[in-house]
């Protein structure tokens, strides 16, 4: 019930500002593939690849491990009782160790990607803010809200163009 209230109230606000500006003369919409923008965004292209290599590194890290408690039970076969008594407390650390391995590692990459994500959508809308203030645009939508759309009204690409001049200046 709350979410069908939102959603007329959202677009009566909607509808009003449209009526007032057709009324006025001076309506201006745009839309954008805030999608396309992240995904062809040079930023998060860099961060892909930084992160895909932290995994990476992260996954050798894991391999040693488990290739540690492979080669504790393939010892283990080998040993009197007493000492595979002594080899399975050691493959119970190992494992253990590796629970908490996989865990850290999941808990710094998800706050990386967290951080990292956080930071590139804000940019993202302060170009398209920026850019709607400097073209005079009345509203710019995403384009996954809407139902129809007229391709004229696409500035998906001179916001990409913007946001990744923008970010090639920060860093030089």
């Amino acid at each position: 019930m709350k979410i069908r209230l939102w959603i007329f109230v959202f677009l009566f606000v909607v509808g009003g500002l449209c009526q007032r500006a057709v009324f006025a003369g001076e309506s201006k919409f745009a839309y954008v593939d805030v999608g396309k923008i992240f995904d062809e965004f040079e930023k998060t292209k860099k961060f892909d690849q930084e992160l895909q290599q932290e995994g990476r590194g992260k996954q050798e890290k894991r391999d040693a491990i488990v290739y540690e408690v492979r080669r504790l039970r393939d010892e283990q076969a080998l040993l009197t009782e007493e000492k595979k008594k002594e080899t399975q407390t050691k493959i119970e650390a190992k494992l253990k160790e590796l629970e908490q391995f996989d865990e850290k590692a999941q808990g710094e990459l998800s706050e990386k990607r967290n951080t990292i994500m956080k930071d590139i959508f804000s940019d993202i809308d302060n170009v398209v803010k920026g850019y709607g203030e400097r073209k005079g645009y009345d509203l710019v939508f995403n384009e996954r809200a809407l139902l129809y759309k007229n391709p004229s009204f696409d500035k998906t690409d001179d916001i990409l163009k913007e946001l990744n001049e923008e970010y090639q200046k920060k860093k030089k």
